[in-house]
């Protein structure tokens, strides 16, 4: 029996995969759950043309953040900070405050997208990578200058 999956299962595939099962399992397991539905010609129509909608939309989500990531590459930020003696900030620049600098820009990028390991403490330049999909990620500059 061919059964199309509506739900990954581990040790048969993904979801919208078409994969041959035994009568029992399908009849008894899978389609009573929810979890597959029989391979008709109209299912597989069906699945085809769902799996042709999904690629486009993420073809577009794609094409859409390249072109942020684009404009995030040509901005650089500049945080004004107080500075000790040593050369070192009081406080730090944070994932919030560069969320913050690109909404200013008009880019709503979620923060927790920004991939900074910790909030930075010192002078200088620092390139902080913004991942916007998973084969999309843009690097921002950010200059902090001392007051």
């Amino acid at each position: 029996m061919q059964v199309i999956l509506l739900e990954d299962i581990p040790s048969l595939g993904k979801v919208g995969d078409l994969v041959k099962v035994s009568d029992g399992y399908g009849r008894n397991y899978l389609i009573p759950r929810k979890k597959a539905i029989f391979a008709t010609e109209k299912n597989l129509k069906a699945l085809q043309h769902n799996k042709a909608l999904v690629q486009q939309r993420l073809e577009k989500m794609k094409k859409d953040a390249v072109k942020m990531a684009q404009e995030i590459e040509n901005l650089s930020c500049t945080f004004v900070k107080n500075v000790g003696e040593s050369g070192k900030l009081f406080g730090s620049v944070t994932s919030m405050e560069i969320e913050a600098f690109l909404k200013e820009n008009g880019m709503d990028v979620d923060r927790k997208k920004i991939l900074l390991e910790e909030p930075i403490k010192s002078l200088g330049l620092h390139i902080v990578p913004i991942k916007l999909q998973p084969e999309v990620t843009a690097h921002l500059k950010v200059w902090v200058v001392q007051e």
